[in-house]
């Protein structure tokens, strides 16, 4: 600029650095003991943080990326357009994520859209979020009750072993909820410990696969609620491909069954038959 003028307030580089270190620092101690500590940030880990967070529940998502959203940002082969099967557009709604019905119980919403509505409610709500952190291990105390989780940075894990040896930490929670999609990685470690058997999700069925994953989330060992694509991975379920409706309400099921644990009771919609035969 010709005249030199000053917009910006006049801050030095320490200052920006202290800022950040502080304030994460801060942040981290506060939340290393938490109600709830969801394992994965997309749709339905979102939708789990903000029903929780909004009922005034202290809550943290994992997240190993670098983003959050999942495959919520880009819907299926890579086209940002996202479906949800009727009754699910009522989050949709809920939320001021614009849709239209494309067939009769069918619903398309541009991706990036509602997926910087669904993380926006988390935040409003008080959803605090952990990026570029994996999940190590689960904490175990009594009974092999699950109290919380292990991690350590993403990045972490992709270092030769020789020069990884970067111990991990642990976080506490009273709950933790297993969002990991087909991964179902806290499942896992328990079933790496013979603790629980995990058959795999099955080939895909779009029509009976929303139900079911509804259906069946819930708690699966003492302390570990499974919620999203990770109860098709537990269950032996059925693959629902690039629709999100039952990512959204099993979010909401996993965020219901938590708040009962810790005695804070939640209404959501029950029913034999959830979504619309598509």
């Amino acid at each position: 600029m010709a005249n030199n003028k000053k917009i910006f307030s006049q801050v030095s580089e320490k200052e920006v650095t202290r800022a950040i270190v502080d304030e994460f620092s801060k942040e981290f101690i506060d939340y290393a003991q938490s109600d709830v500590i969801i394992i994965g940030g997309g749709p339905a880990g979102l939708m789990a943080g903000r029903e929780l967070a909004k009922n005034k529940v202290k809550t943290l998502i994992i997240e190993r990326n670098n983003y959050l959203g999942g495959g919520f940002w880009i819907g299926g082969y890579l086209m940002n357009k996202l479906t949800v099967r009727s009754p699910a557009e009522s989050v949709l709604k809920e939320l001021g994520i614009p849709h239209k019905e494309y067939s009769k119980g069918l619903y398309v919403a541009d991706g990036p859209h509602a997926c910087s509505k669904l993380i926006a409610a988390a935040c409003d709500a008080g959803v605090k979020f952990v990026n570029l952190t994996m999940l190590d291990d689960l904490v175990l105390k009594g009974d092999n009750r699950v109290a919380g989780v292990v991690v350590n940075w993403t990045p972490v894990g992709a270092l030769p072993k020789e020069i990884s040896c970067l111990d991990p930490v642990g976080l506490e929670a009273k709950v933790v909820i297993d969002a990991t999609g087909h991964d179902a990685c806290a499942v896992r470690k328990l079933a790496e410990r013979g603790l629980i058997k995990i058959p795999g999700f099955g080939a895909m069925n779009l029509e009976s696969s929303e139900d079911l994953v509804v259906e069946y989330t819930k708690e699966v060992y003492p302390g570990l609620i499974v919620c999203g694509m990770s109860v098709a991975t537990v269950f032996g379920l059925p693959r629902m491909g690039p629709t999100f409706g039952a990512m959204l309400l099993s979010g909401k099921k996993a965020a219901e069954i938590a708040l009962e644990k810790i005695r804070k009771p939640i209404l959501i919609k029950k029913g034999e038959r959830i979504f619309s035969p598509i």
